[in-house]
């Protein structure tokens, strides 16, 4: 829904109704829906801003691809595929390079996805980070690092193209080849989220995670 929205509308807010199974996002289960629609519709609801990220795709010196994302921009290798070589810089200054299925680049908002079952931390919505998340890395030592929302991430892809795709939010995907470059930072558009009427965000953290069960 989040990707959807154009640019004129993004100040619309989302009301998340969970259908599924864990459902972070979605702040009313089904069976709560109907008791607090009326309120929403009548506007008495709390709105949460999220970070969202842009990330772009640049190949020999050209942007041939720009998404908007709100979980994760995850740049990983095929089934059949071997183990991907991404050199990560930040504000154009070397951090890593990684030899591994993949790397997952996460909002708080998407910190509690992809990024969660590969280990990484749980990130408050509020606070203002990213993080950045080696999928079954080669090196143990390689491990997540949250970064401030104000830098610029680079991935560049160093081993051949086998198979090895950006993937937006689990949904939309773009194939790589080798030596292009991925370039994530703060969106300037933040999503508008309808709070629980009721539950905290701890609350709903605790019952998601089955905390204490």
């Amino acid at each position: 829904a989040a990707r959807l929205l154009s640019d004129a509308k993004r100040d619309v807010p989302i009301l998340g109704v969970n259908l599924g199974s864990l459902g972070f996002m979605a702040e009313l289960s089904l069976d709560e829906l109907y008791d607090h629609l009326e309120k929403v519709l009548l506007g008495r609801f709390e709105v949460e801003e999220r970070m969202m990220l842009t990330a772009s795709v640049i190949r020999s010196e050209k942007n041939v691809a720009r998404y908007s994302v709100l979980n994760d921009a995850v740049i990983n290798k095929g089934a059949l595929a071997r183990m991907v070589e991404l050199e990560v810089s930040v504000n154009e200054s070397h951090l890593t390079t990684i030899k591994s299925d993949g790397l997952i680049v996460a909002t708080p908002t998407g910190s509690t996805a992809y990024s969660l079952s590969a280990g990484g931390p749980i990130i408050h919505p509020v606070i203002h980070c990213f993080v950045l998340t080696p999928i079954c890395p080669h090196t143990l030592s390689n491990r997540p690092i949250a970064l401030p929302d104000t830098v610029t991430v680079a991935v560049k892809l160093l081993s051949r193209s086998e198979d090895v795709a950006l993937t937006l939010d689990g949904q939309t995907g773009f194939t790589l080849e080798r030596n292009d470059r991925v370039e994530i930072k703060k969106s300037r558009y933040k999503l508008k989220l309808i709070k629980h009427p009721v539950k905290d965000y701890y609350e709903i953290l605790r019952a998601k995670l089955k905390w204490g069960k």
